[in-house]
């Protein structure tokens, strides 16, 4: 049964900083300023009613530090699609690490998360679950969102170069979070006894080196149970991977 919280964490530490161009105030003023914080005024949506035919919007919600080594997003469309995150699409198919510089060019080492409960399901297509905006938090420093088909509300706040994610699980018997490595070859391992997966992608349209890899470190903070690891050979050969936790 899973009544508490699931994180994985890619480093265990997770540091804010907020920098001040403004000149010395006093502590009345500082406190006054320091209240309404202007990264809360940035909405990482606009721009994501993105319509191909119209060439319209052509953004997606980048959940991400400033400078940082990787982006993060949820995924609307399946992997291949440049308009990821569409604003008027209903289903969440994972939330993803993005490389992505335009819509155009597509995007590239992106790997994605998702939680679901019940039954297995780990094709895009199928795993995909119904939310809505209104229950969505999206900031650039933290994204929250309820996955109404499965009960769970999954959350993440970047670094520099990773993130936190929290996944809040109902009581279920069967529960999982699924580490998707997409297509043109990936590899995942899972080290249970280490509480960690590791593994690479190379999903990519073009102009990369022949050795291009992007590798990948997860680290839980709770047990979990093996049930299946996954290969990509090309983009036709897939063998499931699950990730049970064990309380």
């Amino acid at each position: 049964m899973i009544n508490t919280a699931l994180k994985i964490f890619w480093i265990l530490a997770l540091v804010s900083c907020f920098i001040s161009c403004d000149n010395p105030k006093t502590d009345h003023e500082s406190s006054e300023s320091y209240a309404t914080n202007l990264v809360d005024y940035v909405n990482p949506l606009m721009g994501t009613d993105s319509d191909f035919n119209l060439s319209n919007g052509n953004t997606y919600p980048a959940i991400a530090t400033p400078w940082g080594m990787n982006f993060w997003t949820p995924m609307t469309s399946k992997m291949g699609d440049g308009w990821t995150y569409k604003y008027d699409e209903n289903k969440i198919r994972g939330i993803k690490q993005t490389h992505q510089p335009s819509p155009w060019i597509n995007d590239y080492a992106a790997f994605s998360f998702m939680a679901i409960t019940g039954e297995l399901k780990y094709k895009e297509d199928e795993r995909g679950s119904w939310f809505s905006h209104k229950a969505e938090t999206v900031k650039p420093h933290h994204y929250k969102v309820y996955l109404a088909d499965y009960d769970v509300t999954a959350e993440i706040s970047p670094t520099e170069r990773a993130a936190h994610f929290k996944f809040t699980f109902p009581e279920s018997e069967s529960s999982f979070i699924i580490l998707d490595a997409f297509f043109k070859g990936s590899m995942v391992k899972i080290i249970p006894e280490e509480r960690k997966i590791i593994g690479y992608c190379r999903n990519n349209s073009g102009g990369v080196p022949e050795n291009f890899h992007n590798y990948f470190v997860a680290e839980f903070d709770k047990d979990f149970e093996v049930n299946h690891t996954w290969i990509m050979i090309g983009s036709c050969k897939k063998i499931p991977l699950k990730v049970k936790a064990s309380m």
